[in-house]
């Protein structure tokens, strides 16, 4: 059987030592580099091609979203598998939205993340339990009428829309789902024109109406 490459990228150096060493002592998975920090990671990806790259999503240069981004959108057949000691509902958004495949937390049981790894070699979505629970937990509570609501609008637009109605301002819209403010005003500009709103109180209206607006509920 053919090992799965993996790069680790962590910006503490024993923890990245540790997790390089204990995958290494496995037959069927090799570590092929390590990454201290986002920007070098998306090099290191770019030169090595490693059929996962282990993702910490607090980094010193270029968060982990950003490099998750960078690295799936160059080359969508490396896997990225988040490893973070970041269990919010935005955190695991974010790195799913930017192309992660996988998510636990650090902590995860040697076996789980071993498990992991392949299972994101393999093209599959995979959580840790905590995780799992926290997501179902999310998409069990979204209103039927949300998911039919607004037609007219597009995916991202509906997901600003939902935050617009959680009462985010365009700032925060920005940081949860890692865009620039200019963008983000389009989208809202957009939005009000499609939905012919004539401000951010009606539009809010309108969204909680249909369901929208509901944020993932606490871990």
């Amino acid at each position: 059987m053919t090992a799965t490459r993996v790069m680790v990228v962590d910006d503490h150096p024993l923890f990245r030592f540790g997790l390089c060493a204990a995958l290494a002592e496995r037959d069927d998975i090799q570590v092929v580099g390590e990454a201290a920090g986002g920007r070098a990671a998306i090099s290191a990806a770019a030169a090595l091609i490693p059929d996962v790259v282990v993702m910490d999503l607090h980094l010193p240069d270029l968060g982990g979203v950003e490099a998750t981004r960078a690295i799936t959108n160059a080359t969508p057949s490396i896997g990225v598998l988040v490893l973070t000691m970041f269990d919010d509902s935005e955190s695991v958004f974010n790195a799913m939205r930017s192309g992660a495949r996988g998510y636990l937390l650090k902590g995860a049981e040697p076996e789980e993340l071993v498990r992991a790894v392949h299972a994101v070699a393999r093209g599959e979505a995979i959580f840790g339990q905590s995780i799992a629970a926290q997501v179902l937990r999310y998409f069990n509570g979204l209103p039927s009428t949300a998911a039919t609501s607004f037609p007219e609008l597009t995916g991202r637009e509906r997901e600003v829309l939902s935050l617009i109605a959680a009462g985010r301002n365009n700032t925060e819209i920005a940081q949860v789902l890692s865009l620039s403010g200019k963008t983000v005003r389009n989208h809202v500009s957009v939005i009000f024109g499609k939905l012919r709103v004539a401000d951010r109180a009606q539009a809010i209206v309108r969204a909680r109406e249909a369901g929208l607006g509901q944020r993932p509920g606490p871990t």
